[in-house]
Formats: C-alpha cells, structure tokens, sequence
C-alpha cells in the first residue's frame, strides 16, 4: 500500500486484487499461548485435480519470505511434466497463519474492525500446521501423498510428520531442522531488532501512518541474505568492486539494497517478525522428550535434504534427522554455491529429490 509516495506496508489488503489465490475460512484456532485467534481465514493456491480416490495431494509448506504462489517463488517446479506434475498431482500451498499474502495475519482486519498490528497473538510452528490440519479437513483432503517444505516449510513438513502422521504419506524437510540453534536464534533477534527500532514501526500500529518500518525490514533482509547465500558467492560475484556511479557505495552494497526493496514491495514487517520468531521457538521435541525422541515416534518416511554450503542451517542438522527418524530414507545433499537459496536455484537438483521422493511415497 502507497501513501505519499512512500511504503507503509508489502502485504495484500482487501482492496487489492487478489491474483490466483482462494480464500477458506477455517472458523476459530487455540494456539499454543493460550490465546485464540478468531475467524482465520486461509490464503491459498492450488494446481492440478484431485483424483477421484482422493490420494494425489501434495502439500507445499512455504519459507519465511514464500507465500502460496509456489509457481512464482520456486520456478520449474509446479506445472505438467514437472517434479510437482499437475498430469499427476494436486498441490496445495496455503499461507501460513500470521503470514502478510491474504491469510490472517498482522495486517489483517481483527474482529473489532482495526488491523491487529501489535495485538496479533505469537504463533508457533505448530499453531500453523494446526491451522494447515483445520485448512485440510476444511477442504476435504484426508490425507497427503507428502508434505514437503523448505527452511520454515521443512519445520511445518516435519512437525506434520510428528503431530498428525495419520494424515500424510511421507514428508520431505530441505535445508530445515528439528530445532532452532543458538546461531539462528542469534542472527534473527538482530533483525527483529532492527525492524523494531525503526521510528516508523510504532510499535506495530503503523498500517495507518504514512510510512512504514521498511527500512528497518530491509536492514532486517540485509542481514538475512548474507545468512542465506555464501562467503564464496559475494566474493566471487561482488569482491571489493564499486558499484560505477558517484555514491562510492560497494556493488554488494548495492545488491543488498535491490533485496531489500524488493521485499518492501511483496512482505510486511510485522509478519517478518512474528513468522521469525515463531523459526526461534521451533523445537519439534518441545513436550515430547526432547528432539531424540520426537524424532524417534516418526512412523512415516522421511526424506531429509541438505544444501552442502548452507550456513544458516548446516549440514549436521538435517543429518541428525536421518539418523534418528527411524524411516529415514538415505540422507541427500545438495551441492550449490549459493548456500540456503541453493534450494530455489538448484531447481534440477531439488527436482530430482521431489521426484524420488514422490517414486518412493
């Protein structure tokens, strides 16, 4: 939304055309705080046919910045002939609770008529896949052929795994863990505190000022890129080269503020904190003696996947999953250059693992 030339908010608002997505209301959900988040409603995106025995759903759990357009985010994947065959299979990507793309959420309109800003309720992993389970009975899907999801989608594809194993077939986690690590951690709260030291974020309650806190989410998206690509890549790409006009800035520079504007345009900040914390909070043996045995309860297959140059969540983590999911199908590791984003731009790669993963569900 623009005011004065300026950019209060990159989430999708009522009066904005809504694309291809769908809209379900899955009525009221407990969270885990103890609140109750009323009335939510579910953006949602969908591809191919549901077949007539009803066994060829495939859910696509989303990543922090992704939202139910999986053909937009993650590119050759959804479409005929492709690892997410529409000939074959019908592939459902809702939005995450708390998100900013048309799924109840900070920007969202609460049950007294104002936005929620800072009055939206802390979610947890698994508030969101409890709100994914409401959504999928909502929708008549018993159970899916796989869930799989990178980074926060892997948490949700994983928490489905532990929670409800009744309800799908097999899930796939890529570049994802079975809790948050300290560095995480770390690395986030930094950009939370960006987001909210900026003078326009009022708290949360700035969908009706003139300006946003977009700077403070684009420092906040600075730090996160760094985090998602790799040491190698900026060099290679970038080194100590200038960008070529007069403001003396470094290219890199330059390519950390073409990231962060684009984000401004397509995300809000309030969503980047609450779904960034929720990532913070992500421990799947939380309750159920810790993560050796809520890993060991796993009575489906998983597939855990790697990308070899992830920094944000290395190797070691989706590791540990295939070693202690009793049946893990083989540990698979990605080579890319370009870190977490491997699993966007390694689409042959992540291809062939959704393949065989699929073959063997």
């Amino acid at each position: 939304m623009i005011h004065s030339g300026a950019l209060t908010t990159g989430a999708w608002l009522e009066t904005h055309a809504p694309g291809d997505r769908q809209f379900l209301n899955i009525g009221d959900l407990a969270l885990e705080s103890g609140q109750t988040l009323e009335n939510i409603t579910i953006a949602y995106q969908s591809w191919g046919v549901l077949n007539s025995k009803r066994d060829n759903a495939i859910l696509v759990n989303h990543a922090l910045t992704g939202w139910s357009d999986v053909a937009s985010w993650w590119p050759s994947m959804v479409g005929s002939g492709l690892p997410f065959d529409t000939d074959e299979y019908f592939i459902l990507c809702p939005n995450v609770i708390g998100g900013c793309q048309g799924s109840t959420g900070p920007s969202s309109i609460a049950p007294d008529g104002h936005r929620y800003g800072s009055r939206f309720p802390s979610v947890t992993i698994r508030d969101m896949v409890a709100a994914e389970l409401a959504f999928s009975n909502a929708i008549g899907i018993e159970k899916y052929r796989l869930a799989v999801g990178p980074s926060l989608g892997g948490m949700r594809a994983l928490e489905w795994a532990v929670g409800h194993p009744e309800r799908v077939g097999a899930i796939c986690t890529i570049g994802s863990s079975a809790v948050a690590t300290g560095d995480q951690i770390g690395s986030a709260s930094i950009q939370i505190r960006a987001i909210k030291s900026d003078s326009h974020f009022h708290g949360g309650d700035y969908y009706d000022k003139s300006v946003g806190p977009t700077e403070g989410m684009g420092i906040a998206r600075r730090i996160a890129h760094l985090t998602y690509r790799t040491e190698a890549e900026m060099d290679v790409r970038f080194g100590r080269e200038l960008q070529g006009d007069e403001t003396g800035r470094f290219a890199v520079e330059s390519y950390l503020d073409h990231q962060a504007e684009k984000l401004a345009h397509r995300f809000d900040a309030n969503t980047y904190i609450v779904l960034t914390e929720a990532m913070n909070s992500h421990d799947i043996g939380r309750g159920r003696g810790g993560v050796a045995g809520a890993l060991a309860s796993i009575t489906i297959p998983v597939m855990a996947v790697s990308i070899d140059t992830d920094r944000l969540f290395p190797v070691r983590l989706q590791a540990e999953i295939a070693h202690m999911a009793p049946q893990a199908w083989p540990h698979m590791v990605i080579s890319s250059p370009f870190g977490h984003d491997g699993f966007l731009v390694e689409v042959e790669s992540v291809g062939d693992v959704i393949r065989s993963a699929l073959a063997r569900s």
